[in-house]
């Protein structure tokens, strides 16, 4: 499989959405099911004041996240997945959905939670290395990033293991203590500072 070399852009995910409203299976997965639960259980607080999802999709995790958070700032790529997620979480007051492409147009603010899940991966290794750079002037003291990614073979610029390590990396100054809480089939990190 020839591996992408840039970015993968927008209208890749709007046509893939446009195809099949859920092409990933998130709303019906055993897989997608153990991988929220994994996630939700990474994070440190039982409550988050403003946090942000980069990549929402159709809003699945999203609701569950929401329930975690004052405010939720949700963003993605996709309109199509914007509006499967809207729909989705319709009774989710608190949540914010967004139609934004990073590093290209990171959501203005601070958050206490960042969570990158199937994600960077998308991204070649300069915009990663941008997005991480935005995270880190957006988190506020005492906050934490969450990440998760797919170990499997890909086409994307970047793999799952390659993408979390460059991550992680990238934010050790600002984020030392890098905990690898699974690596199986995908790859949950949480960074913080303490």
């Amino acid at each position: 499989m020839t591996r992408r070399e840039t970015t993968i852009e927008a209208t890749y995910f709007d046509t893939l959405y446009t195809v099949e409203r859920d092409p990933w299976g998130f709303r019906t997965s055993d897989y997608e099911r153990g991988k929220y639960a994994a996630t939700l259980g990474a994070l440190s607080k039982a409550r988050y004041s403003r946090a942000l999802e980069v990549g929402c999709s159709i809003g699945v995790f999203t609701e569950q996240l929401a329930a975690r958070c004052d405010t939720l700032v949700a963003i993605d790529a996709s309109e199509v997945a914007l509006a499967a997620a809207r729909e989705a979480c319709a009774g989710c007051e608190n949540v914010i959905f967004e139609a934004r492409m990073v590093p290209k147009d990171f959501p203005p603010g601070s958050f206490d939670l960042i969570v990158l899940s199937e994600v960077i991966y998308y991204l070649d290794a300069l915009d990663l290395h941008k997005l991480a750079a935005q995270c880190a002037r957006a988190l506020l003291p005492g906050g934490e990033i969450v990440t998760c990614h797919w170990l499997g073979e890909t086409d994307y610029p970047l793999t799952g293991a390659v993408a979390s390590d460059l991550f992680a990396l990238a934010m050790a100054k600002r984020l030392p203590v890098h905990a690898i809480l699974h690596d199986r089939d995908y790859r949950l990190d949480r960074l913080s500072s303490s």
